[in-house]
């Protein structure tokens, strides 16, 4: 089959990264012929929080900002996606330009500063589309908030109805102050609201929707165990781990590296499954783990499972690669399946857990 990303990807390297962006969501909303991936596994399908997740690979948050082209990812093969970062507000975001790709290193340094066209804007169009594959809704606070927590806490009664599962982000490098929530104190408060929050819309005849908690990679390892204990004392349903880092150790891109944002893509990998793995120890499986940085190919997706994952997400990897990295990852991780008899990826979860735990931080 013809790759027409790899085609066309020249011509949209020279564009600058934002435009070429808004490009592709045009291109999907077309319906423009794109690498549709139709491998199907029963093995690989999972069913987590009561939801039916036909396979472990999700679109991460920041693709689909405005949920404009949910139904359309589905189709390209992701078992599921994640749209936003919302807030309540529509926000511009940090000034232009403010996405930068390193090639050299696969990479993407951005510092969009939760750009979208608000909360109420999205809900329509999540309204208007006709119900297909696990949709999850990435929530945020307005740059300018006075009252954080309940820009949360509204952005979670706004999107009810809607969202198969919400993602509390803490974690974001691009919005001052925001990942001070991330501090045990201020976890309890904000957890506590949320979860208070679920239990009023259940004892009203609401349904369950999960609540997940994205945090970042530059965790400090002392400080990973009392944010994982949070997250088990307010029966939270899962962790993603991890959002964009400050690092820039060992990066190529001399000329990009001091740029200021959040990295993303290939030099995540090793720093976010690192600390996946520890998170996996201290809660000795208990909490579900959905994987993201670096994911690139069949290889490094079953080493964020065997690490401890229950589901992955990529966003960078699609950028140098093209909707072709789906079927490749999925027809590798059952071609992996068929080398070792293995009947479902649960059987592979944090069996490498240790070695990674132990291995040296960057």
């Amino acid at each position: 089959m013809v790759n027409f990303y790899k085609l066309a990807q020249p011509a949209i390297f020279k564009m600058d990264p934002e435009k070429a962006h808004e490009l592709t969501i045009k291109a999907l909303k077309t319906g423009l012929a794109f690498d549709r991936c139709k491998h199907q596994d029963k093995r690989l399908e999972q069913n987590l929080w009561g939801l039916n997740i036909t396979n472990p690979l999700g679109m991460a948050p920041g693709f689909d900002k405005n949920a404009e082209v949910a139904n359309e990812l589905i189709d390209l093969g992701f078992g599921f996606v994640e749209v936003g970062t919302l807030t309540p507000k529509p926000q511009e975001g940090n000034p232009k330009p403010r996405i930068f790709r390193l090639v050299k290193d696969q990479a993407v340094i951005n510092r969009l500063g939760f750009n979208n066209e608000g909360q109420d804007a999205a809900l329509l169009r999540l309204q208007a589309r006709k119900m297909n594959g696990v949709i999850g809704v990435n929530i945020g606070a307005n740059k300018e908030s006075n009252n954080r927590i309940e820009d949360y806490l509204k952005g979670f009664h706004t999107f009810q109805g809607v969202a198969d599962y919400f993602t509390i982000n803490i974690s974001s490098p691009n919005t001052p102050g925001l990942r001070d929530l991330q501090s045990p104190q201020a976890l309890d408060e904000l957890l506590g609201g949320l979860m208070q929050a679920r239990t009023n819309i259940i004892d009203h005849g609401g349904k369950i929707r999960p609540i997940f908690v994205k945090i970042a990679p530059d965790i400090k390892d002392n400080d990973l165990e009392p944010i994982i204990y949070k997250l088990l004392d307010h029966k939270i349903d899962a962790v993603i781990i991890s959002n964009t880092t400050l690092s820039r150790t060992g990066l190529r891109e001399q000329n990009l590296k001091n740029e200021a944002g959040g990295l993303s893509g290939r030099p995540l990998f090793r720093k976010s499954t690192r600390m996946l793995a520890r998170a996996h120890l201290i809660s000795e499986g208990a909490l579900p783990i959905i994987g993201v940085g670096g994911i690139e190919n069949a290889e490094t997706a079953w080493q964020k499972l065997e690490a401890g994952a229950n589901l992955i997400q990529l966003y960078s990897g699609m950028i140098y690669q093209g909707p072709a990295i789906i079927g490749n990852i999925l027809k590798g991780l059952s071609q992996r399946l068929d080398q070792e008899n293995l009947h479902s990826l649960a059987s592979i979860r944090g069996r490498t857990a240790d070695q990674w735990a132990n291995s040296k931080p960057e």
